[in-house]
């Protein structure tokens, strides 16, 4: 959805191999959520994904938004971001998040959709 690699950072290993990514994603409205946080499997707790977003909370605009399983929470809160209620959410995340409610219930993974926000 509205992927522009331009936004990407990417972290590669001595040999050039992509380890990990992410993305600071604009929304329309002046919305801005920290997107795309990924890494290869095998490269995972290795401190990739930390890299990653300190180099993009570096240069974020605040309020900042994600959209997160409800297993990272702790690992996003060490940020500062916090959980949102349905109420204090904007309205694309709020569409998002009804939307993935129906879509995880499906699923029946015993995972939520967090919408969370650092300020």
């Amino acid at each position: 959805m509205s992927l522009d690699w331009r936004r990407f950072v990417v972290a590669v290993d001595g040999s050039g191999q992509l380890r990990g990514c992410g993305q600071l994603k604009p929304h329309r409205g002046g919305l801005v959520e920290l997107a795309s946080i990924a890494v290869v499997p095998s490269s995972r707790n290795k401190g990739i994904a930390r890299a990653i977003i300190e180099h993009l909370l570096a240069q974020a605009p605040r309020p900042l938004y994600l959209t997160c399983r409800s297993g990272l929470q702790p690992f996003y809160e060490r940020w500062g971001f916090r959980v949102l209620e349905l109420d204090e959410m904007p309205p694309y995340y709020r569409r998002l998040f009804r939307f993935a409610k129906v879509m995880l219930a499906l699923v029946e993974r015993g995972e939520s959709m967090l919408v969370m926000k650092l300020m």
